[in-house]
């Protein structure tokens, strides 16, 4: 069932949750917080001797559920923001009780104790969220955020460091471009996280180092093949997510400007093809059919996103079929978005949260 299929879609798309009732947030909060304890199913990267699997609460003793790190991740900044944002949220009590549980220094420890020997370890995509996670705890101004704020800044300061020395610096074989791929290794997706982080705490040489890469990797593209999108397990649209990434480096005219050379005319076939929302069963059972529920759901922030920047730029032909495409896209992934299967209800809320919050703080240029 989906809970907003009675809101009307200006309320969906303007991206604040000021509309938001109680059973709204509770809903939003439900699968966040179920699965942050859920510890099996799990997803196990590697398997380092025939003496068994290490329990992930024992290797992950923070970011332990939800079926993989990341998730764990993400979900923990869905909660987190929604506090934020929500006064008198219906599961406050229970979320707080659920994360001050978790996040102790030791825990904390322990998670860096596993980049220090993994130092791969979801790059980059994990990486991104945890930024993401931080930035959240330095928008929050209530209790507890400064305590978990200190609590995390261990684990926040080896992943800053990580993205700097892994993510940024382009002098070894395959850091001198990025990965333009719909799934988790998605390159402009991360940069995208790392700039918000950087402007949200005003590390300005995080930042210009980011903006720098940025502009490195992506300012000369043109023609982009959108008619190949989606391809396989996508959950991001790596066309529309390098987009949305360049409208926070650059002011809105200039970024109308690349846009005309980095899209073919979207409006004609084939390419209109990427304005149209992915069909997925309506009764979605599949993760792949799941993946696409929550590529519908992160074009419909891309679109929306790119049409306010050039509306922004004095207008512009986008401006209209883009507003359009992301209300198809938002309505598309919010109809399956909140299903019981495991397979999405541990992560999709919180693409959900993203799109329908993402003018809240902490989300792209102001």
């Amino acid at each position: 069932m989906n809970p907003f299929d009675t809101v009307d879609e200006s309320l969906i798309l303007r991206g604040e949750s000021d509309w938001f009732t109680p059973d709204l947030a509770e809903r939003l909060a439900f699968h966040p917080l179920e699965c942050v304890d859920t510890e099996f199913p799990h997803y196990v990267r590697s398997i380092d001797s025939p003496d068994g699997v290490v329990r992930p609460r024992e290797r992950h003793p923070v970011f332990f559920g939800c079926y993989d790190w990341h998730s764990a991740v993400h979900s923990h900044w869905a909660l987190i923001r929604q506090l934020r944002l929500f006064d008198d949220h219906p599961g406050e009590s229970q979320i707080l009780e659920s994360i001050d549980g978790r996040l102790t220094p030791e825990n904390v420890r322990r998670e860096v104790d596993h980049f220090e020997e993994n130092p791969s370890f979801e790059k980059p995509y994990g990486w991104a969220w945890l930024l993401r996670l931080a930035a959240e705890l330095h928008l929050w101004e209530e209790e507890p955020a400064d305590e978990w704020r200190a609590t995390l800044e261990p684990l926040e300061e080896t992943i800053r460091d990580l993205v700097r020395s892994e993510l940024l610096t382009r002098d070894r074989p395959l850091r001198d471009r990025p990965f333009r791929v719909g799934t988790h290794g998605n390159t402009a997706f991360a940069l995208a996280a790392v700039l918000d982080y950087a402007t949200v705490v005003s590390d300005r040489s995080l930042e210009s180092t980011t903006v720098e890469t940025t502009r490195e990797f992506f300012g000369d593209d043109r023609e982009y093949p959108v008619e190949y999108e989606p391809l396989g397990w996508d959950f991001i649209s790596p066309a529309l997510t390098e987009a949305d990434l360049m409208r926070r480096v650059y002011d809105p005219e200039p970024f109308a400007a690349w846009l005309e050379e980095f899209f073919p005319d979207v409006t004609e076939a084939p390419f209109d093809a990427i304005l149209e929302p992915v069909q997925v069963n309506s009764d979605p059972d599949e993760e792949l059919a799941l993946h696409l529920v929550g590529l519908n759901v992160s074009k419909a922030w891309c679109l929306a996103g790119i049409a306010s920047t050039l509306d922004a730029s004095g207008g512009h032909r986008y401006v209209e079929p883009f507003s359009e495409s992301a209300k198809r896209h938002a309505n598309a992934g919010l109809e399956a978005a909140f299903t019981d299967d495991y397979a999405g209800s541990h992560w999709l809320s919180s693409f959900v949260l993203y799109l329908l919050t993402r003018n809240d703080g902490g989300i792209a240029p102001d």
